[in-house]
C-alpha cells in the first residue's frame, strides 16, 4: 500500500511566518511553504534559492586545511616536483580527479591524476600507490572523492616519503588520517556540509584561481548530480551555473554526450544522459576513458572517447539487466521476505551491483546490498530507502565487515564470504529493531491537494535545478470515475483530465480500467508548464494513482468483468489445498504474525464474513498490486498479467472460478472450501437472453466498452450484459467505435468457442 502525506505541517507561528515571507517577497504562499520547508526561511534565503547564481559562493578559505592545501601546491611548484591526484571510479570521483588535474596543470604545476578501476575496490589501495609512487615519483598526493576512510594508506604515502592531504566529502570514521584533510563535514568555518567530492575539487580550485576556475562549473554540476547529494544551498548554485554554461556553449566532451538531446539541458539530463555515460566506464572496466574525456584537448580524441563512453553505457545497460533478472531469480528462490536483502553472486560484475542495487530497493522498498564474489572476499554495493540509513545499519554490523564507506543512502562494503550470514543475520536484526513498519511503505510528500493555477505552476519553475532534497512538488487531486485514453493507438501511455487540468500518465495503460471505475482515488503528479505554440497550460505528469475502499456499482461491474476476462487467460498448474474457513483463518493469522512479507490474499470482490477479522488492516488493492514489495496484501479481482511469483503464501478466499495466473504456476496454494464460488451467481447463458443484449448493441450502445455500455442500457441487469458482451468482445462480434459499442456487420460464430461463455455455461448447466 502507497500513502499520501504532507510535506510539511506547521505550527500557527510558522504559518504566520510563511505569510510574512510571501508578502515580503512578492511569492505565492505555497511557493513561500515550499522553501520555508527546505530551508529558505527569511527574505533573503529565499531570494538566494530562487536565484541561483556564483554570487551565492561561499569562500573557499572558510573550509579547514584549505590554506595549508594551496601552500603545499605553492611549494610543489617551486621546487618543480609533481602532484598526483588520487580519484575514485564514479562519475563524481572521475569529475573531481579532471577538476583538480586541470586546475593543478593551469597553476604551473606538473601532475598526473589516477582513477582506479572498480575492480581495485573502493578507496585507495596501497597496490595503486605504490605504482603511482615507483613510476612518478610525486612529491604530494592529493585525494579526491575518497580518502578520509584510508587512515593505514595514508600512513603508507607517508612512510615513502611523500607528503599526503585527503580532501573528501564522506561521512567521517572515528578516527581521520594523520594528515591534512579537508571535508565539508569536518567542524569547521565553512557552513555547508553537503558538497560532493566533485565540490569539493571545485572549491579547491576556487581557491588557487578564484573566478577563473568557473569554467569548471560544467564538470561540478555533472558531479553534483550524479551523486545524489541536496539540490540545496552552494549545491544548487553550482548546478544552476553548470547548466548556463552546458546550455550556453558546451565542452566539447559534454556535447558528444548530448548529441541526442534537442531540448534544453537541465539537472535530469545531466541525471540520465551524461552522468550514466561517465559511469559506464567505470562500471565497464575503462575508468581511465572517462578522464581522459574530460580532461583532453583534441577534439577527435575526445569525440572517439565519447562514442567509446556511449558504447560501455549500451553494453552496461544490457549487463545490468542480465544482473537483475539473476537477483531476481535468486529472490525467487529464496524469497524477498526480509528486512533488508543481501545477495552475492559470483558471476556479478562489481560494477554493475551499485545500479540493481538501488533498482532492487525502490522496487521492494527496503535496503538492499548486493556483492560480487573474488577469491572469498565479498565487494558490495549498498542502497536503500529515504526512510532508512544504510550506513548507520553498516556501521552497527560492523564487526562482520573488512571495510565500508560512504553515507546515508548509498555505501561500498567489503565482506569475507564466511562472514556473510552472520552479516545478513545482524543486518536484518537491526534494520528490524530500529524502523517500523511505516518507515517501509511507499509514500509521496505532497504539498497541495488540489491543482496549481497557470501563473503558479510558472512561479514554480524558479525551483529548478531540482533533483535529491529540492524534490519538484507534488499535487494531488481527488477523482472517482475518469475518461482516460490512450496517447496513441497501442501505446502504454494515457491522458486525462481532472480539475481542469491536463494529466499525462507514462506507462498508466495497464490501469485504464482503474481509472474508469468509480472507486475514490488520489491522482498524485508533478507540476509543469506545457508551452506550444505561443499558448501555455499547466500539463501534470502523473506519478502515481492512490486508490481508497469503497467504490459504487460502476467499481463492481469492473471487478466482475476481470474475472471474466480471467477465464480467457491460459489456464496455469497450480496445486490447490482446499481448506475450511477456520483453518485458512488460523494460517493467515500466523503468516501475518510471523513475517510482514509474503503473504497474499486473493479474492472475487469482497472479502467473506468469516475471514473479514483475518483479513482486517492488510493493505487491499483492487486488479493489481500499489507495490512489487512483496509486502503482506489482499488483493481482489487480480488480473491474469499481475506477477504473484514471489509471493511465498497464496490464499484464496474463495473458491474461483479458475487458476488462470501463470505467475503462479507450479506454486502450492491455499483455497477457501467452505466458500463456493459467486461468479456466475443469477447469470442467463441462455441463447435467447445472449441474443437479447446482442440486438441492443446491435443498434449501438453508448460507452467505450462493456461496463460503460451497461450503464447506458435498460435490456438487462448490467452483469448479464456485461457478461454477454464481454462474451461477443472474445468472439469478435462487437467492437467499440466513436464512443458506442457496436456489432461487427456479417460476423458469426458459435458461442461454445469462448472460453468465458463455456466456463459460464458448465458452471449454470
Amino acid at each position: 500500500m502507497k500513502k499520501i502525506v504532507p510535506e510539511f505541517m506547521f505550527t500557527e507561528e510558522e504559518q504566520a511566518r510563511v505569510r510574512a515571507l510571501a508578502s515580503a517577497c512578492g511569492i505565492h504562499e505555497l511557493t513561500a511553504r515550499i522553501l520555508f520547508s527546505r530551508g529558505a526561511d527569511t527574505p533573503e534565503k529565499i531570494r538566494t534559492f530562487l536565484s541561483p547564481s556564483a554570487k551565492n559562493f561561499l569562500s573557499p578559505f572558510l573550509m579547514r586545511g584549505m590554506r595549508e592545501l594551496t601552500d603545499a601546491v605553492g611549494e610543489v611548484k617551486a621546487h618543480g616536483g609533481l602532484i598526483a591526484v588520487y580519484g575514485d571510479y564514479d562519475a563524481d570521483g572521475i569529475g573531481a580527479a579532471a577538476i583538480l588535474l586541470t586546475a593543478l596543470r593551469r597553476s604551473g604545476v606538473r601532475a598526473v591524476a589516477h582513477v582506479p578501476e572498480r575492480a581495485d575496490g573502493y578507496g585507495m589501495s596501497v597496490a595503486s600507490l605504490e605504482k603511482i609512487i615507483d613510476e612518478n615519483a610525486p612529491e604530494l598526493i592529493i585525494t579526491v572523492d575518497c580518502g578520509v576512510s584510508n587512515r593505514a594508506e595514508v600512513d603508507y604515502i607517508k612512510s615513502r616519503g611523500v607528503r599526503v592531504i585527503v580532501t573528501d566529502h564522506h561521512e567521517l570514521p572515528d578516527v581521520l588520517p594523520d594528515c591534512v584533510v579537508i571535508n565539508p563535514k569536518l567542524a569547521d568555518e565553512y557552513p555547508y556540509d553537503n558538497l560532493c567530492g566533485a565540490g569539493v575539487a571545485f572549491k579547491v580550485a576556487c581557491a588557487l584561481h578564484g573566478e577563473k576556475a568557473y569554467d569548471l562549473l560544467d564538470l561540478a554540476a555533472v558531479s553534483t548530480v550524479a551523486d545524489s547529494v541536496p539540490l540545496t544551498g552552494e549545491n544548487r548554485d553550482i548546478v544552476a551555473e553548470g547548466l548556463r554554461r552546458i546550455n550556453r556553449a558546451p565542452r566539447p566532451a559534454l556535447k558528444y554526450l548530448l548529441a541526442s538531446r534537442k531540448d534544453a539541458v537541465d539537472a535530469q539530463t545531466l541525471a540520465f544522459t551524461v552522468a550514466p555515460r561517465i559511469n559506464a566506464a567505470g562500471r565497464m572496466g575503462d575508468a581511465q576513458s572517462a578522464l581522459r574525456l574530460l580532461t583532453g584537448e583534441d577534439e577527435k580524441e575526445i569525440y572517439d572517447l565519447a562514442v567509446r563512453l556511449n558504447a560501455f553505457n549500451a553494453e552496461r545497460q544490457q549487463v545490468c539487466d542480465e544482473v537483475y533478472k539473476s537477483a531476481r531469480r535468486r529472490l525467487a528462490e529464496g524469497g524477498a521476505y526480509d528486512d533488508a536483502i543481501l545477495l552475492y553472486g559470483e558471476d556479478w560484475s562489481q560494477g554493475l551491483i551499485g545500479i540493481v542495487a538501488a533498482r532492487l530497493a525502490e522496487e521492494f522498498n527496503r535496503p538492499v546490498v548486493l556483492f560480487a564474489e573474488k577469491d572469498g572476499v565479498l565487494k558490495g554495493s549498498a542502497r536503500t530507502v529515504e526512510s532508512v540509513n544504510v550506513y548507520e545499519a553498516l556501521r552497527a554490523c560492523s564487526q562482520y565487515l573488512e571495510a565500508f564507506g560512504g553515507h546515508a543512502q548509498a555505501a561500498g562494503v567489503t565482506v569475507r564470504k564466511e562472514n556473510f550470514e552472520a552479516l545478513r543475520a545482524a543486518m536484518n536484526r537491526y534494520v528490524r529493531e530500529t524502523y517500523a513498519r511505516e518507515d517501509f511503505l511507499p509514500s509521496f510528500s505532497v504539498c497541495a491537494h488540489e491543482a496549481p493555477d497557470l501563473e503558479l505552476a510558472k512561479e514554480l519553475e524558479r525551483l529548478e535545478p531540482c533533483g535529491v532534497g529540492n524534490k519538484k512538488p507534488l499535487f494531488s487531486v481527488t477523482a472517482g470515475s475518469v475518461a482516460a485514453s490512450r496517447l496513441k493507438e497501442g501505446s502504454p501511455h494515457v491522458s486525462f483530465r481532472t480539475d481542469g487540468t491536463e494529466l499525462v500518465w507514462f506507462g498508466g495503460g495497464r490501469s485504464l480500467e482503474l481509472l474508469s471505475c468509480d472507486l475514490p482515488k488520489e491522482v498524485v503528479f508533478e507540476c509543469g508548464v506545457s508551452r506550444f505554440r505561443g499558448s501555455e497550460s499547466v500539463r501534470g505528469i502523473v506519478r502515481d494513482v492512490l486508490c481508497a475502499q469503497g467504490g459504487g456499482e460502476s467499481t463492481a461491474l469492473y471487478a466482475f468483468r476481470s474475472r471474466l476476462l480471467r477465464l480467457a487467460a491460459a489456464p496455469a498448474e497450480v496445486h490447490p489445498v482446499y481448506e475450511s474457513a477456520e483453518s485458512l483463518r488460523a494460517r493467515i493469522l500466523a503468516a501475518r504474525e510471523g513475517c510482514r512479507y509474503g503473504l497474499l490474499l486473493l479474492g472475487g470482490e469482497q472479502v467473506p464474513a468469516s475471514l473479514a477479522g483475518a483479513c482486517a488492516g492488510l493493505d487491499t488493492e483492487l486488479f493489481r498490486l500499489a507495490s512489487p514489495n512483496v509486502g503482506n496484501a489482499l488483493l481482489l479481482a487480480p488480473s491474469p498479467e499481475e506477477d504473484l511469483s514471489m509471493y511465498r503464501d497464496v490464499v484464496f478466499l474463495e473458491q474461483p472460478a479458475d487458476f488462470h495466473f501463470p505467475s503462479l504456476a507450479g506454486k502450492t496454494v491455499y483455497v477457501n472450501a467452505d466458500a463456493p464460488c459467486t461468479l456466475f451467481d443469477g447469470l442467463d447463458v441462455s441463447r435467447a437472453a445472449m441474443a437479447e443484449v446482442y440486438r441492443a448493441i446491435r443498434t449501438g450502445v453508448a460507452g467505450d466498452g462493456s461496463v460503460a455500455a451497461a450503464s447506458a442500457q435498460n435490456v438487462c441487469p448490467p452483469r448479464q450484459f456485461v457478461f454477454a458482451a464481454e462474451v461477443f468482445a472474445e468472439l469478435g462480434l462487437v467492437r467499440v467505435s466513436g464512443g458506442r459499442l457496436r456489432a461487427v456487420p456479417g460476423k458469426k460464430t458459435e458461442l461454445t468457442k469462448s472460453a468465458i461463455y463455456r466456463a459460464a455455461a458448465e458452471k449454470r448447466g
